[in-house]
C-alpha cells in the first residue's frame, strides 16, 4: 500500500520557487505574465530578477507573440497564466507563432482541470490537454506534487522546442521524494499489480491511488501508472502493463474526448492489444462552481468511481469465463 501526506503547498508555488532557483542556473531565460503573477506565484520571479520579468497585462494573444519573438532571438520563454486562457485565447499565438517554428517557450499553466473549482468553468481548464496535444512540436507534462513540480521544471527547460506544462489551483498531497526521477516521455509505475491497470496524473492520481489502495486490500492486485509525460506518452512501459493484466482504466481531470485516454484506445486498436478498457473524465460537459471533492463525485472523478468501474470491469470478466 503507498501513502502520501497533506501538501501545503500547490504545484503552481512549486515549480515558480524552482523557476526562481533555476535563474540562477541559467541566466538567459525570460518570465512572461499576464497580470496574475499573485496567482501564479511567477511574481516570485519578479523579485528576483525584475529585468527579466514582464508584465503583458490581459493580453494572452499579444503575449505568445511576443515571447515568440524573444524566443526566435535565442532566448527562452516561460509564460505563465491560467491554462484555460493560456490555450484558448492565445491558441492562434501558441500554434503558429510557437509551435509551427518550434520556439523555446514553455508555458506555466495553473488551474489545471477542475482544481479550479470554486472559480467555476470560466476557469477550468478542462479541454487543456486536448488543444495543446493536438499542436505538432508540443510537449505536455503534469506534476501532481512539489517534487515532481520540481523536477519537471528541470525537464521542461532542457526539453527542445514548446512546452505546456499543467499546475493546480490548491494543495492536495506529497508523494514523491527529492530522488525521483522524471523525464521527457517517462512515466513511473507507483504500484505493481497483475489484474488491472489504473493510469492517471496531476491531481486525479491521488484519486487513482486512493482507488488503487482500496482495490488492493480487497484482493485485488492493481498496477498503477503516473503517466505524467502525456506527450510523449510512455507507451512502452504503458502497453507492457495493459498486456500484462488485460484491463485499464484511464482517469483524467479533463474532457473524455480527445484526452490522453483517446491517444492509448487508438494505439491499443492499432497495435490489436486485446484488452477491457474504460476512462473517467467530463462526459461532453463543463462543470460548475463547487467544492473541489463535491465536484469530482458529481463528476465522476472520485476514488469511489474508479473502484466502481474496476468493480465492473472484474464483475464482468468472471462473468463471461
Amino acid at each position: 500500500m503507498l501513502t502520501v501526506t497533506r501538501s501545503k503547498k500547490p504545484t503552481r508555488l512549486a515549480f515558480a520557487e524552482r523557476m526562481v532557483e533555476y535563474g540562477k542556473i541559467n541566466t538567459d531565460f525570460a518570465v512572461f505574465e499576464a497580470d496574475i503573477g499573485y496567482s501564479t506565484n511567477s511574481y516570485l520571479f519578479n523579485d528576483k530578477y525584475p529585468e527579466r520579468y514582464f508584465q503583458m497585462g490581459i493580453a494572452e494573444f499579444g503575449m505568445m507573440a511576443s515571447a515568440s519573438g524573444m524566443a526566435a532571438n535565442g532566448r527562452p520563454v516561460v509564460v505563465a497564466g491560467y491554462g484555460v486562457f493560456l490555450t484558448m485565447r492565445a491558441l492562434e499565438s501558441v500554434r503558429s507563432f510557437i509551435c509551427y517554428p518550434n520556439l523555446n517557450v514553455k508555458l506555466m499553466s495553473s488551474h489545471g482541470g477542475t482544481t479550479a473549482a470554486i472559480d467555476g468553468v470560466t476557469h477550468q481548464a478542462s479541454e487543456d490537454m486536448a488543444l495543446m496535444s493536438t499542436l505538432p512540436n508540443m510537449h505536455i507534462f503534469a506534476p501532481c506534487d512539489t517534487a515532481s513540480s520540481r523536477a519537471l521544471f528541470d525537464v521542461t527547460m532542457e526539453t527542445q522546442g514548446p512546452v505546456y506544462c499543467r499546475l493546480m489551483r490548491d494543495a492536495y498531497y506529497e508523494l514523491y521524494d527529492e530522488s525521483a526521477e522524471f523525464r521527457c516521455g517517462g512515466s513511473n509505475t507507483l504500484l505493481k499489480g497483475s489484474d488491472i491497470t489504473i493510469i492517471s496524473y496531476g491531481d486525479i492520481l491521488f484519486q487513482a491511488l486512493e482507488a488503487a489502495n482500496e482495490l488492493k486490500a480487497a484482493g485485488v492486485s492493481v498496477e498503477l501508472i503516473d503517466a505524467y509525460s502525456v506527450k510523449p506518452l510512455d507507451w512502452k512501459s504503458i502497453s507492457a502493463s495493459i498486456k500484462k493484466t488485460g484491463r485499464v482504466i484511464i482517469a483524467e481531470g479533463h474532457q473524455k474526448r480527445n484526452g490522453m485516454a483517446y491517444d492509448i484506445a487508438t494505439r491499443m486498436a492499432k497495435e490489436q492489444i486485446h484488452a477491457q478498457f474504460d476512462h473517467l473524465g467530463l462526459d461532453d460537459t463543463f462543470a460548475e462552481s463547487g467544492a473541489y471533492p463535491l465536484l469530482l463525485d458529481k463528476y465522476g472523478l472520485s476514488s469511489k468511481h474508479i473502484i466502481d468501474c474496476a468493480s465492473a470491469m472484474l464483475v464482468s470478466t468472471e462473468t463471461s469465463v
